[in-house]
């Protein structure tokens, strides 16, 4: 294919580009900065893309494979704007955490040219962002989620499948609502949690203290509150549904091992415990 457009060079759409590159993919690799954004100047130099798109009409028209690799919040905005140029033969992805609604933002601006978009989830984060944070194998042997629906082009959704493939993924289809649910579960509420517990440090009256002591266990577990605090509000607003059902349940949790230790109950919190760890050790070894 002759054009990649990605909108988005951060971390994931940079290392697409990087990736890109080095496997030789693609004619042009070209990047869409936004008012505002990061300056990609210092990414033409080292290769990363190939240009700064200054028409985006002409690259939309011209692009073989696009890439919609920004928060979430920004990609419905994103398909509204390409949907006038956009041919027939160019494909679509996008790599948001939440899916089902950008799914949703998909059928509603591209209309009949829903049939080129790809539902895309690459797990490969970090919680380093922007384009300085990207780098080459960031997908290798990384699982792909992808959520195609009835109307997906099926050579669309192959091209897709083979591109993500060539930069190294492992692909897993999925349905959307499947897809919310259960990152909401093992990605989201995590994320959330880091944030909360850094941010208790935060509140208290002894904040520079309390940091001078927290030992590798808690940089280990706040490492992801380093994340992007624009891509975290996105998500926490676009998966709102399964979110706030797993906070509620976190809750009980927390209020049960409350109730353990307000009541001295050494032999069931132990038991408590015990079970978390098995669970944790078990998948550990797994992977």
């Amino acid at each position: 294919m002759n054009n990649l457009l990605i909108f988005g060079v951060g971390l994931i759409g940079g290392s697409i580009a990087l990736e890109s590159q080095k496997n030789q993919m693609f004619n042009q690799v070209i990047g869409f900065q936004r008012e505002g954004g990061t300056s990609l100047s210092s990414f033409l130099s080292n290769g990363m893309i190939d240009r700064i798109s200054v028409d985006l009409d002409k690259d939309i028209k011209q692009a073989d494979f696009i890439v919609i690799a920004t928060p979430v919040a920004q990609i419905q905005n994103i398909l509204k704007t390409i949907y006038p140029s956009l041919s027939p033969r160019t494909i679509i992805i996008d790599v948001g955490s939440t899916k089902s609604n950008i799914m949703r933002f998909a059928k509603e601006e591209l209309k009949e040219k829903f049939s080129q978009f790809v539902g895309c989830h690459p797990i490969a984060g970090s919680e380093q962002h922007g384009p300085a944070a990207a780098k080459i194998n960031l997908f290798k042997n990384k699982d792909i989620i992808l959520t195609p629906e009835a109307e997906t082009n099926s050579n669309k959704l192959e091209t897709a499948t083979k591109f993500w493939e060539d930069l190294g993924g492992v692909i897993k289809i999925m349905n959307c609502l499947d897809h919310d649910q259960i990152f909401s579960t093992v990605s989201h509420i995590p994320h959330l949690i880091a944030y909360n517990m850094v941010n208790l440090i935060a509140g208290k009256s002894n904040t520079d203290t309390l940091l001078e002591f927290a030992a590798s266990g808690f940089k280990d577990f706040s490492r992801i509150a380093g994340s992007s605090p624009e891509v975290w509000k996105d998500i926490s607003l676009a998966n709102k549904a399964a979110i706030l059902n797993d906070l509620d349940l976190f809750i009980k949790e927390i209020n049960k091992t409350a109730t353990l230790i307000k009541n001295d109950d050494y032999a069931a919190l132990e038991k408590y415990f015990n079970v978390a760890s098995k669970i944790r050790n078990n998948w550990i070894k797994k992977n």
